[in-house]
């Protein structure tokens, strides 16, 4: 019997890969993305079809965590055996700008999806997808999944909602319900605002002339970065586990944003070269003009200053690893880019 796999939120980086992988799982899989005047389908239009064209067993179809009857029909029309929530506000430091739209999605969306599961079939597996900005100041490092959480952002909060509701609904109903807290997971189909993307796009219109600089905010902050590739299997896996457990996705290695720029520029190339101390801190090229900038405008109301998890438990029972260190992922985002800009 053929599996059937709802993602909400799939014209995202981890939708878009998810799909892919579950395609060849042999799934069907039911995209659900939101209406918007714009077409932002981009990173699945290669694995997309009219079905009136041409028969595949990838569907797409309108709705919204924040509209609870479209998920409950949704749900009800679909018959999943697998429901990933995906979808959510997911830039931290515009969380602070729509705080009530965030939790809105972001934590009601995931109480919505759960009451019509409940409501309608209670074997279907629900994966919801949590965060290592849950962790926000932390308490201890490295962090696992008996941390506990300390959010220092609307969207970490709401994802500490979702991640506690989730919990409440598996162990007062009985479902097959499982937290994947996933440290930042990066990609080429990356959005353009995340700092990842954002420094490996500018570095490399600069190098070609087309951009003259990148701001940037706290290039001190350290993170744990894997990628996005690597961290839909272990959703998956999470999801073939035996029960429904929570579970840290990492790759257990930081670096600090200011590591992660000059890694990306040596790959390219770019000798750069730093003067000044905070704000005033400055990334030089070889010809000695300013190519980075910090801007106070891009730090946050509360910050994050360090996060590093163990994922030994994922290794342990899920026999999960990160395939891809951060050398590849930047290859990776790099090459992606390079060949964007030099069509």
């Amino acid at each position: 019997m053929r599996k059937i796999a709802i993602i909400f939120g799939v014209t995202g980086q981890d939708g878009a890969y998810l799909s892919r992988l579950l395609l060849k799982k042999g799934y069907s899989v039911h995209g659900v993305k939101r209406r918007a005047s714009s077409l932002n389908s981009y990173r699945i239009d290669d694995i997309y079809s009219d079905p009136l064209i041409k028969k595949n067993n990838f569907f797409l179809h309108y709705g919204d965590v924040t509209d609870s009857l479209s998920v409950f029909n949704l749900i009800k029309k679909i018959k999943p055996t697998e429901i990933y929530n995906l979808a959510a506000q997911s830039h931290v430091a515009v969380s602070f700008e729509i705080p009530e739209y965030t939790t809105n999605a972001d934590a009601l969306g995931t109480l919505r999806i759960l009451e019509s599961l409940v409501k309608l079939d209670q074997k279907i597996k629900f994966y919801q997808a949590g965060s290592s900005e849950m962790f926000g100041k932390v308490v201890e490092t490295p962090q696992n999944e008996k941390t506990p959480f300390y959010p220092r952002s609307p969207y970490g909060v709401a994802k500490v909602y979702s991640h506690w509701i989730t919990i409440n609904y598996r162990e007062s109903y009985n479902i097959f319900a499982s937290n994947g807290i996933l440290f930042n997971h990066e990609s080429p189909l990356r959005g353009d605002t995340f700092v990842t993307k954002k420094v490996v796009k500018a570095l490399c219109k600069i190098k070609y002339k087309k951009q003259k600089k990148l701001f940037v905010g706290n290039i001190y902050s350290k993170r744990d970065w894997g990628h996005a590739k690597d961290y839909v299997t272990a959703m998956w896996k999470i999801l073939q586990y035996k029960k429904p457990e929570d579970f840290v996705i990492c790759t257990g290695k930081q670096y600090t944003i200011k590591q992660f720029i000059n890694m990306v520029a040596k790959k390219l190339g770019m000798p750069i070269f730093w003067k000044g101390k905070g704000l005033n801190e400055k990334a030089y090229d070889k010809n000695k003009n300013c190519i980075i900038e910090c801007k106070k405008k891009y730090f946050r109301p509360a910050e994050v200053d360090t996060l590093k998890g163990d994922y030994s438990k994922a290794r342990r029972l899920l026999k999960w690893k990160p395939e891809n260190d951060i050398n590849s992922l930047i290859d990776d985002m790099i090459s992606y880019e390079l060949d964007t800009i030099l069509k």
